[in-house]
């Protein structure tokens, strides 16, 4: 239930994404019509329309893909329709007389002036309207479809998003009520209701021609990169907790009035107890250790670490991992790294083993192929991070990067209470460097964005995405957070490989730090890379995986730092140029 109600009002904060600003105009063209026969309908089928793109999104899939691309053209062009026939009465009787002259009176009631819309014609609308929503995901809706993805599209997840577009259809509905009250107020005052009419029309088809560009993804994202996100993820922050073993987001309060009781102990943390920590049985292989169980680890206090290794996030946490087992080790803290994978690369065991070399990792490692502890725990992030205590109960979890302090300080609450004489001691500061360096989060206005076909966004080169096949792509001048190919690329589930030499990528962001996923491919030959920002040589911009000329080799799949701006931060145009063949290229991230 608490997870419905996150869903919800993640949905209702929706309306304030700057995505949404296009849409808009097609719901307030609506306003003043009747609420059974028009606004209800609409709403209906726009909701249902998202629950089911965002449910495809979820299984994935090249089908699901274009269905999209195709439903999203569809819609743009129904919409553009609508908008004109909005504009002027001359073009919306042009536009409607075939329809009615072939039986279809769906568009036939918005076309003409002064006529009742059926509830059918404000359904297909609706639907319409939900296609072009669906890509206004924020961290809430993102949470829902990382759970599809790593526990199965089920019914589960089609309720949750249901509930998502419900809150959206909300959100809307009021903003339709307030828009149909001042527009009813304006006909009685000013008697300009065909004006008003056409205004909507131009607004419908500007926001159609906003769309069609690109812009709502493009231009948008200069006025705001995050300004939903930031309240969806207050909403996670107040509401969000340790999973439960009903549902596989719920969260039970971390701040639950429980208190350890131990008469035998002089110190007792106020760290309250969140359940019995499960099991550590699962994992098809323990690295630096043989496999670790809850009996041999009574009487420890354990701090269980959900890491991948291609992970920007879980990268930049590892240094106070690293330094906080160090440092305690001989108070009796154990830290378990538990290697959950996102791409299938990271599955391959020689892979984690150098990336556990290269991050000069020592304690124990559990590689969790198949989810099990994962899902044991019922975890939906990474990274994250579980305290157990001395009697194997869950005291303490953060999921994501950031409250270090805060993590360290409840190490040392549960080591005294465990026993252990500790000294009073500050906080670890690491010296991090390259991409284990913390963010410039001031400074970022670019997110994370997958060249993968199943959760590609902002892709704008001209030939259009195709899955699974060879084709020649090219790429001009990208907006901002938008990228394409230029070369010969095979676009697959999750990675684009580049089949011919000499291919690029560009991509336009605003960050201190970019960074880019990359292999050297199925030959595990290297592969030789040249990086420009804004066409020349980064220089002192350059990032750890590059040099002042912007050369590097890519001779294992891992995360590489391409751009790390030294001056002053802002929007650039960046650009790989892979000198070989067989490059296997996954995500960007940004810090």
């Amino acid at each position: 239930m608490t997870l419905i109600i996150i869903a919800y009002l993640g949905g209702a904060l929706t309306i304030l994404s700057p995505c949404i600003l296009p849409i808009l105009p097609f719901v307030f063209a609506r306003a003043g019509q009747p609420f059974l026969r028009s606004t209800l309908p609409m709403l209906i089928g726009m909701s249902v329309t998202f629950a089911l793109v965002a449910t495809l999104a979820a299984v994935g899939g090249s089908w699901a893909i274009h269905a999209n691309e195709y439903g999203r053209l569809a819609a743009i062009l129904l919409l553009a329709v609508f908008g004109l026939s909005l504009l002027s009465p001359r073009i919306a009787s042009i536009i409607s007389q075939p329809l009615v002259d072939s039986g279809n009176r769906l568009l036939n009631a918005s076309g003409r002036p002064g006529s009742v819309p059926t509830a059918a014609s404000s359904f297909i609308l609706g639907v319409a309207t939900g296609l072009l929503w669906a890509p206004c995901a924020g961290p809430i809706l993102g949470l829902l479809l990382t759970g599809a993805a790593l526990n199965g599209a089920n019914l589960q997840t089609t309720f949750l998003l249901v509930a998502y577009a419900a809150g959206a259809a909300t959100s809307l509905a009021v903003a339709l009520a307030a828009g149909g009250r001042i527009f009813t107020g304006m006909k009685r005052s000013l008697g300009i209701s065909e004006r008003i009419r056409q205004a909507l029309g131009a607004a419908v088809l500007f926001g159609v021609a906003v769309i069609a560009l690109g812009l709502d993804t493009g231009l948008l994202a200069r006025l705001s990169y995050a300004s939903t996100a930031t309240l969806e993820q207050a909403v996670l922050d107040r509401l969000q907790a340790r999973p439960a073993a009903d549902a596989f987001h719920e969260i039970a309060s971390n701040n639950v009035a429980a208190t350890v009781r131990d008469a035998d102990r002089p110190f007792r943390s106020k760290l309250s107890v969140e359940g019995e920590a499960p099991s550590l049985n699962g994992a098809v292989e323990w690295l630096n250790s043989p496999p670790l169980t809850r009996e041999q680890l009574r009487g420890k206090v354990v701090l269980i670490d959900f890491w991948t290794y291609s992970c920007i996030n879980c990268i930049r946490t590892i240094p106070y991992v690293r330094a906080w087992a160090e440092k305690y080790k001989e108070q009796g803290l154990v830290v378990i790294g538990v290697h959950a994978p996102e791409f299938a690369f990271e599955k391959k065991i020689d892979n984690v083993r150098k990336a556990i070399d290269d991050f000069k990792i020592g304690y124990p490692v559990a590689i969790d192929n198949d989810y099990k502890i994962w899902r044991a725990f019922e975890n939906s992030y990474w990274p994250a991070h579980y305290l157990i205590d001395a009697k194997g109960q869950i005291r303490y979890h953060h999921f994501g990067e950031g409250s270090y302090r805060q993590t360290e300080q409840a190490i040392q609450d549960l080591l005294r209470e465990a026993g252990n004489d500790l000294a009073a001691t500050t906080t670890v500061t690491p010296d991090a460097k390259g991409a284990e360096a913390s963010p410039d989060l001031k400074n970022v206005r670019s997110g994370e964005s997958y060249l993968g076909y199943e959760r590609a966004a902002g892709f704008v080169s001209p030939e259009g995405l195709r899955a699974d096949v060879a084709k020649v792509y090219s790429v001009d001048r990208p907006a901002l957070n938008e990228w394409g190919l230029s070369g010969t690329w095979t676009i697959g589930a999750e990675r684009a490989v580049l089949d011919r030499p000499d291919g690029s990528i560009v991509y336009r962001f605003s960050a201190r730090d970019l960074h880019l996923v990359l292999g050297p491919g199925a030959t595990g030959k290297p592969v030789r890379f040249q990086v420009t920002i804004d066409g020349k040589a980064p220089g002192f911009d350059h990032g750890a995986d590059t040099d002042s000329d912007g050369h590097g080799l890519i001779d294992s799949t891992r995360l590489y730092q391409l751009v790390r701006q030294s001056g002053q931060v802002k929007e650039r145009t960046f650009e790989i140029r892979f000198l070989d063949p067989g490059l296997e290229a996954y995500a960007f991230t940004f810090g």
